[in-house]
């Protein structure tokens, strides 16, 4: 059975707190905006899953506070304001607006946005580039990372709170909301990566005294302490040539979560063109000093979550483009078409649903279901989607 709840009327009180990057460089990748260009073919069944909300604009990052409500980063559909080229597509611009937002949903109850007015980046597509983009929670805040992607001195002068853009913000119950750090100046300052300077923070993980933010436009995580203050954590090196192109690939990491073990797991989209099957899980020590792969054969992965049993759920958001790029090939159906992979400890990954359409973010509830975010490049019919599963034996 489906469900589509309609957002209640609810207006929040926010506050804002910017700061300004430097110089500037051409930038490396930005999250779906490169995948929504080409992407084609019709959706698969996705079996059992619920749909628990629906009308959501553009929903990436998802998470359960500790009212046991979930909590989900819409990006927004942008709006009417200034527009800065697109850096994948310059041609295409993307136009600012205020819509992102922090929204709570209560199953069988309704949502309401919690926090609005956030700055969003969007394309003529309707797909976000630039916005809330990933929340997690420690005590009875969030943390809420707000993607940018690209060159950090492009934000200036887009609208009156894109400095935000690059940000991690704390967001309390009410929907106020401050700045913890701007980890696009992070990049601008120490490019720990090397290479142009691009900053796009998405993946995000809140632990005691830090955070650890995934930088997929830095290709580094980094480390925002509970002072404010920032350092490299680790730098993720770059991946092995896929013939017939000889370069190498970056890693492009989207998602950063702790493991049963104390260490963090790093889910990689990789650069173009996602060939499945190229993109892997790594594990770094908890002092980030140890990088290893610790599974591999997954394609384009954009988040993950570990159940209490140390499962390892793996959130695909594409199932990979076929032939070099450039030239642009034909559309492959394949791309855009998401999946959620598990591995049981020991095991190898299994598939537990197929079909999903740019799904963007999986968190396993109190409950044990796997809740998932899906239409994460629309602006006005994402939804979050309920999984029920068996325990691992």
């Amino acid at each position: 059975m489906t469900h589509s709840f309609v957002a209640k009327p609810f207006v929040a009180q926010h506050r804002s707190e910017g700061a300004t990057a430097r110089r500037h460089a051409p930038a490396r990748m930005l999250l779906f905006a490169g995948l929504a260009a080409v992407s084609a073919g019709s959706l698969a069944d996705v079996g059992d899953a619920t749909t628990i909300a629906s009308g959501l604009a553009n929903p990436r990052g998802i998470d359960f506070g500790p009212n046991g409500a979930l909590y989900v980063a819409e990006a927004g559909r942008g709006g009417t304001g200034n527009c800065t080229p697109s850096p994948p597509n310059p041609s295409v611009d993307r136009c600012y607006g205020e819509s992102g937002a922090i929204t709570e949903i209560l199953p069988g109850v309704g949502f309401r946005r919690i926090a609005t007015g956030l700055p969003s980046l969007v394309l003529p597509s309707g797909t976000a580039e630039g916005g809330p983009a990933n929340l997690s929670f420690h005590g009875m805040n969030a943390f809420v990372n707000v993607a940018w992607g690209g060159d950090p001195a492009r934000r200036a002068g887009l609208g009156p709170k894109s400095s935000l853009f690059g940000t991690l913000l704390q967001v309390t119950p009410a929907g106020t909301y401050r700045v913890v750090a701007d980890v696009a100046a992070h990049e601008v300052a120490y490019n720990p990566a090397g290479g142009p300077v691009d900053s796009n923070p998405y993946g995000l993980v809140a632990l005691p005294g830090r955070r650890i933010v995934a930088d997929a436009g830095a290709n580094a995580l980094v480390e925002v302490l509970a002072n404010g203050r920032t350092r490299t954590f680790a730098v993720l090196p770059p991946l092995p040539p896929v013939p017939p192109l000889p370069f190498p690939r970056e890693p492009v990491p989207t998602s950063v979560v702790e493991g049963p073990d104390g260490a963090l797991y790093v889910g990689q989209l990789t650069s173009f063109p996602f060939w499945p099957g190229t993109s892997s899980i790594l594990r770094v020590s908890s002092d980030g000093q140890t990088i290893e792969t610790y599974a591999a054969g997954f394609t384009a992965v954009v988040d993950l979550a570990f159940d209490a049993g140390g499962a390892l759920y793996v959130l695909e958001v594409a199932r990979g483009q076929i032939g070099p790029f450039p030239p642009p090939p034909a559309p492959n159906p394949g791309l855009g078409i998401g999946r959620l992979m598990r591995m049981c400890p020991g095991g190898a990954p299994t598939e537990l649903l197929a079909g999903l359409d740019f799904p963007s973010g999986v968190v396993i509830g109190p409950d044990g279901a796997a809740y998932l975010t899906n239409k994460g490049t629309s602006p006005d019919s994402g939804e979050v989607l309920r999984l029920a599963v068996t325990p691992c034996p």
